[in-house]
């Protein structure tokens, strides 16, 4: 079986964390232009970039892309607080935590561990992260829900890096391939979320793209946007690796 990293989303494929996010907008409008932020557009799949580039255009704030970083800044200087509310209200989704340390069980190669000396270089899978979140945002919603043990964050991609999704591919694999010390170009590297969007980003880099029909979008809706495989929800652990990992054989 080649190395193949993984890349998961987190919003309605690993984690349904009950609307909370969208707070940690309102806290950083509120400490940067001391007003109520105006509610974005749809959120589904896009980067948090993305988003607030548009938040700030409509609140009417001046060169909105230059000011974006800052706004990003304050955001993750807040992440943090939102850990009690996520822990009430989020939980993660069916099969996640299974589907996770299942991917893990296939990660050592002759015998190798992620907690051996050198471990890192002789895992077969690396599970991490491919998210519209900001880092810390993302931390605190997987911390929230026991979720972070089988990912290695420092190899992902995250929200501040573009406006568009697929403009994150690349960054994970440069640190993953640098952190492996193997490439991951190609179907090597699997991106699994529940959004055309997700699916889009996977098409355009070449990656495997699994669709998980877990958020607002059907298994047909994720299959036309060209995913190679369909998923209705993570229960299934023995489908979700068979979906991941692709057909025995291939690349």
């Amino acid at each position: 079986m080649p190395r193949l990293l993984v890349l998961w989303d987190v919003d309605h494929t690993l984690v349904n964390a009950g609307g909370v996010g969208i707070q940690l907008y309102q806290i950083a409008f509120a400490e940067m232009f001391d007003g109520q932020a105006p509610m974005p557009g749809s959120m589904a799949g896009r980067t948090d970039r993305a988003i607030g580039i548009e938040l700030l255009t409509l609140a009417g704030v001046p060169e909105p892309r230059r000011q974006i970083a800052a706004f990003q800044a304050v955001m993750a200087a807040h992440a943090a607080e939102l850990t009690g509310l996520l822990r009430e209200r989020g939980r993660a989704l069916p099969g996640a935590a299974e589907a996770l340390a299942a991917l893990a069980m296939t990660a050592a190669e002759d015998g190798g561990s992620a907690g051996s000396a050198g471990g890192r270089r002789a895992r077969l899978v690396v599970q991490s992260l491919l998210t519209g979140n900001i880092r810390p945002l993302a931390e605190v919603k997987l911390g929230a829900v026991g979720l972070t043990g089988h990912l290695d964050l420092d190899v992902g991609a995250y929200g501040d890096v573009h406006e568009v999704r697929s403009e994150l591919v690349g960054p994970a694999r440069r640190r993953a391939a640098l952190a492996y010390g193997a490439e991951f170009g190609g179907q090597a590297t699997v991106l699994v979320g529940d959004t055309p969007l997700d699916i889009e980003a996977a098409v355009v880099t070449g990656a495997r793209a699994v669709g998980v029909a877990t958020g607002g979008f059907s298994m047909a809706e994720l299959a036309g946007a060209g995913a190679d495989a369909v998923l209705p929800d993570l229960t299934d652990t023995s489908r979700v690796l068979a979906a991941i990992l692709g057909p025995p054989g291939g690349s």
